[in-house]
């Protein structure tokens, strides 16, 4: 079930980006700006990026990294993830309605 909420993951360690087949309906230029959005800010800040959906069907970014990684810059972290909610409200706020009416089968009220 936790897979299911998955939406992609960055790692700056592999070197690897992930896309859950789940959301592979999701429209190509969607698709290439979420890959690129996450793998700026791994190559930025470093460690881990997860964007998953919360129980309350909101898209959270979770991040991780080693404890031996002391090239990772949790400060720059914080203010990189702020800073993508502010400039990428309008895609993340659509991710959520996707999720929500796509994954979910919820009814779409205008």
């Amino acid at each position: 079930m936790e897979e299911e909420k998955v939406l992609c993951v960055a790692n700056s360690y592999l070197q690897k980006y992930y896309l859950n087949p789940r959301f592979a309906s999701l429209p190509t230029q969607v698709q290439d700006e979420l890959k690129a959005m996450c793998v700026i800010y791994v190559e930025d800040v470093g460690g881990v990026l997860d964007l998953r959906f919360n129980d309350d069907n909101e898209l959270e970014f979770e991040v991780s990294h080693e404890d031996s990684d002391y090239l990772f810059d949790e400060i720059g972290s914080v203010l990189k993830i702020k800073q993508l909610q502010q400039t990428k409200q309008e895609l993340l706020e659509s991710l959520e309605l996707y999720y929500r009416v796509v994954i979910l089968g919820e009814e779409f009220n205008v």
